[in-house]
């Protein structure tokens, strides 16, 4: 297999990091490069990830900046960028490992989100099917790429939001995407903190501005 660098961009994620961190271990064990990327982080996350032993490296906040300073150091010819609130199967690097042959390939994975309201099962079927129909996926569902696919198109455009979107319509001029059907599990906390419908209106309401040419900048306000 390519060698495989795992990147974490982080930012005040203390609650989080111990689930993340044992999870990281096992990618680590595998033997996966694992570099995890902080943000400026105002709590304790930076110094927790570097007790436990990880490669951390330290950007300026944003997460397209992070992800691309963590590409930066990585040293694999394959890269998996990971929020840290999403945990890929145990299948992951081994069904990654089936599909990078070529030199230019990337793809993604299928998502369910954990939370309580039943609907996010529909928010990410719905996901899903939209990626698989539009070659257009979101960072949740674990992007996946070469390292010349990653160089082809300058990695992560340097915007505050979309940044996935924009990527995954960069590499797909290049090569159709990789969807597994494999699934990773990420965090419904966005949708539970805002209100469920009211993120998801939010979320298709940006979608809907980026698809029109609104500045990624403008769009970044209104999500905050």
């Amino acid at each position: 297999m390519k060698k495989l660098s795992v990147i974490v961009p982080v930012l005040n994620e203390m609650a989080n990091l111990p689930g993340l961190c044992h999870h990281l271990m096992l990618l680590s064990r595998q033997g996966a490069e694992v570099i995890v990327v902080d943000g400026g982080s105002e709590d304790d996350s930076a110094a927790l990830i570097e007790c436990m032993g990880f490669q951390l490296v330290r950007a300026p906040r944003g997460r397209a900046l992070q992800m691309n300073a963590g590409a930066a150091a990585a040293s694999g010819d394959a890269l998996l960028f990971l929020h840290a609130d999403t945990r890929l199967p145990p299948s992951a690097l081994q069904r990654m490992e089936s599909h990078l042959g070529a030199t230019m390939a990337w793809g993604r994975f299928d998502v369910v989100i954990e939370g309580k309201p039943a609907m996010l099962k529909v928010v990410a079927w719905l996901m899903n099917q939209r990626s698989r129909l539009t070659s257009i996926a979101t960072g949740d569902q674990a992007l996946f790429m070469t390292r010349a696919a990653f160089d082809a198109v300058e990695g992560f455009p340097q915007q505050p939001l979309m940044e996935d979107i924009e990527i995954c319509r960069r590499l797909r001029r290049l090569v159709p995407p990789i969807c597994l059907t494999d699934r990773v599990l990420t965090s419904g906390r966005r949708w539970e903190q805002r209100g469920l419908w009211r993120t998801i209106f939010l979320m298709w309401r940006l979608r809907w501005g980026y698809w029109r040419g609104v500045p990624a900048s403008q769009l970044a306000e209104a999500y905050r």
